[in-house]
């Protein structure tokens, strides 16, 4: 398909010269821009062709960036970006220096909030439309949220908040659940624009003056008809959180959502707009499985096949697959094991938990704090619940595992998958604090293993555990050790000795251990002995074998994918407080790692072995040949 009016709009003002009967072709265009762009580089892909509509009508009718439009997430903002100025720099996004997957306030005007954990707009859409009133402003602001970020107890408490404060407010509910998809087409439409004229509004409150005049026959039929609207009309709840609510409408109809935004700009109030999207509209593949297609790799578009870079031999299995079979293996033998996912039973691993043992399975939605507590319950009762969550997800849980676990000391197993630096989603979703935030909490056991033979055993471990524990691990592929046939039991707060060395002893936990003992071969071949311990535990930290390190070489460095603030050389730091013993502390900076392919941003960080060898030798007064620093 040939873009003869994309390649024409570099801002949304272009976009709104064009007549109405243009949108449905700039629409197609954006779609097939999509297609071709995202099938070399791979992104999120699904969730933008579902938005496409949507996206387009909002541009079309708010005076952008004026009018603020505030998005949730971001996984539906490639049109977004097309249509405000980073057409070409598509083709780049996620990669290393890059235009951001997300939105992102630094990169474009356009972009109003900062988005990449979900159920976030409604509250921050409401804090700038309270600005505007403030400041004597009259701009519109928009939140568009997808119906998964209607999951978060966010969502609601800015939603009872902004029917509170009564402010001029729309939020466009992106729906791609089917149940409701009778209520799509004429008749939604019809109703939609009846209800954005008040006439059915109007004819509501007619209905309910009438009736109240009639005491207690009039009561209960008030009652009666108030039960009926919530079958005809799904907008119920939000009415009663003080919205007006108008839909639902045929996401995918450009020119009707045109017709239904132009009225709804004119009302006065909080205003919900409940619009029904197919997720990959446009793309059959995408259609047919929402999940493989809402983050695909490289694909071909004709095909819809996915490429695939040929290896000599198959790669080792993905920590989170490992993980997902170790549970199922534990979760047969003890039935008190639970499974608890935020809205990611794949992206966890926890789909085959959920597929072997679906009683034992729970999908609390995007709703990380409820999960914890949720929980802690079950823990309380007995059970041994296994919290499968993103660490940087994890995050917003914070008060849940302080207050409701560890002041408890209940056994809950947080198992933290994408720890470390996770690539081209970016900052928002590396995970990269949580040595920080959960080794200062009293009763939390914080652990990583070095590789996927490891966490089998610590997964054990904290299963035999009676009290709150957590394991991180990385995105992606595992090391390719070999795996014990059955899993251990391992000593609580005891590292082991990797590697012996007499100059300089290299402490790393985690996803940085392998990487250290590369690095000390490195060394080696200068001339400095460098010897490597694999600390297992951050919490309770192996002061024994820490001091004997001490002892043994008089310095010591530690190596994590934590930021330094507070992290496991932190812990070092303190164990030693009374020591003269020298410490280097390779982490990750004091500020946010941008996105890009994980082997880069450890390297531009410092903790790719050769970077970390350079850095140890600097530190000794020695110096690395170039070569063998070169990635």
């Amino acid at each position: 398909m040939a873009l003869e009016l994309l390649t024409t709009i570099d801002d949304p003002a272009q976009l709104r010269q064009l007549p109405p009967d243009k949108l449905p072709q700039v629409c197609a265009e954006i779609r097939e821009y999509l297609i071709q762009t995202i099938s070399k580089i791979g992104g999120h892909f699904g969730s933008s062709l579902g938005a496409t509509e949507i996206t387009t009508a909002l541009h079309y009718v708010f005076n952008t960036p004026q009018d603020k439009l505030v998005w949730d997430t971001g996984h539906q903002t490639y049109g977004h970006k097309i249509l405000t100025g980073r057409r070409e720099a598509l083709s780049r996004i996620r990669q290393l220096g890059g235009i951001s997957g997300f939105i992102k306030r630094a990169e474009s005007p356009y972009d109003t909030f900062g988005a990449g954990h979900a159920s976030t707009a409604i509250s921050a859409s409401l804090g700038m439309a309270v600005a505007r009133d403030l400041k004597g402003e009259k701009h519109k602001v928009v939140a568009i949220v997808s119906d998964g970020c209607m999951t978060g107890g966010e969502s609601y408490e800015g939603l009872q908040n902004a029917g509170q404060v009564q402010t001029d407010l729309l939020i466009i509910l992106n729906d791609n659940q089917m149940f409701i998809s009778n209520r799509v087409g004429a008749l939604g439409t019809f109703l939609t624009k009846l209800l954005t004229l008040g006439a059915v509004r109007n004819a509501e409150k007619a209905v309910q003056d009438f009736l109240i005049r009639f005491k207690f026959w009039g009561q209960v039929m008030l009652r009666v008809a108030k039960r009926a609207k919530v079958l005809l009309f799904p907008g119920m709840l939000f009415e009663e959180m003080g919205f007006a609510y108008f839909g639902p409408v045929d996401g995918h109809d450009v020119q009707k959502l045109v017709e239904v935004l132009k009225h709804i700009k004119t009302l006065k109030g909080p205003i919900l707009l409940h619009c029904v999207t197919k997720k990959g509209k446009g793309y059959a593949p995408a259609e047919a499985d929402q999940y493989t297609w809402h983050g695909p790799s490289k694909f071909d578009p004709a095909s819809g096949k996915f490429l695939k870079n040929p290896t000599p031999k198959p790669p080792p299995p993905a920590y989170t697959a490992a993980f997902s079979k170790y549970l199922l293996r534990e979760a047969e033998q003890d039935p008190r094991i639970v499974g608890i996912t935020a809205a990611m039973p794949e992206g966890t691993g926890l789909d085959a938990f959920r597929d072997r043992f679906p009683r034992r399975y729970f999908d609390v939605g995007l709703a990380e704090e409820h999960a914890v507590t949720f929980a802690g319950g079950l823990a309380s009762e007995g059970y041994r619940p296994v919290v499968a969550i993103y660490s940087t997800f994890l995050q917003r849980a914070f008060d849940q595992i302080e207050h409701d676990i560890c002041l408890q000391k209940l056994p809950v197993i947080l198992c933290l998958d994408r720890a470390g630096l996770v690539g081209e989603d970016g900052p928002t979703h590396h995970g990269v604090f949580d040595f920080s935030y959960l080794r200062m909490i009293p009763n939390m056991t914080v652990m990583a293993p070095a590789d996927e033979n490891e966490l089998q055993h610590m997964l054990r471990t904290a299963l035999a555990l009676n009290a709150p524990v957590s394991i991180r691990y990385p995105r992606g592929v595992s090391v390719g050790v070999p795996v014990d046939a059955e899993p251990k039991t391992l000593p609580v707060g005891k590292g082991v000795r990797w590697k012996d060395g007499s100059d300089v002893t290299i402490l790393a936990i985690g996803s940085r251990v392998h990487p250290a003992v590369e690095a000390a071969h490195m060394l080696d071949d200068i001339g400095v002995s460098a010897g490597v311990l694999n600390m297992r535990f951050v919490k309770p930290l192996d002061v024994e074998l820490l001091k004997e390190a001490a002892s043994r070489t008089g310095r010591l460095v530690t190596v994590e994918d934590n930021v330094l603030q507070g992290g496991f050389g932190s812990a070092v730091l303190e164990a030693l407080e009374e020591s003269e013993t020298r410490v280097l502390r390779l982490g990750l900076p004091d500020g946010f790692v941008e996105h890009g392919a994980p082997n880069l941003l450890y390297d531009a960080v410092g903790l790719s072995a050769p970077k970390i060898a350079a850095r140890v030798a600097e530190w000794l007064g020695r110096k690395l040949e170039k070569e063998i620093t070169a990635l």
